[in-house]
């Protein structure tokens, strides 16, 4: 009986050993979000960080603050659910499916 709770001790620290590793890899994969057919992008990581805007210069030219503000924020809400998905189908597959409660994804 102690061998067999030993085991488990040591197969969950596995777990938790890679699920770091993992974590930390999608700290560094970037993922994109669009809006307006592509006129604005957004780029972040899995870890939710912003690491570039790009905004084609026509909407630039237009002169209507409100409509961009609008694309940049249906890009970003675009990118943080590409986010989303990416962690969680790539920590579905390090966890083998299994539902670990307490375990927030991304991080």
């Amino acid at each position: 009986m102690k061998g067999g709770l030993g085991n488990i001790m040591k197969q969950a620290q596995q777990l938790q050993e890679r699920l770091q590793k993992a974590q930390e890899e999608l700290a560094q994969v970037e993922v994109q979000g669009h809006a307006g057919g592509n006129l604005v992008e957004v780029t972040v990581t899995c870890r939710n960080d912003v690491r570039r805007v790009r905004i084609d210069p026509s909407l630039l030219a237009e002169n209507d603050p409100e409509m961009l503000e609008d694309l940049i924020a249906a890009a970003m809400n675009d990118a943080l659910r590409n986010a989303e998905k990416t962690s969680a189908e790539r920590m579905s597959a390090l966890t083998g499916g299994m539902n670990i409660p307490g375990l927030n994804l991304p991080f």
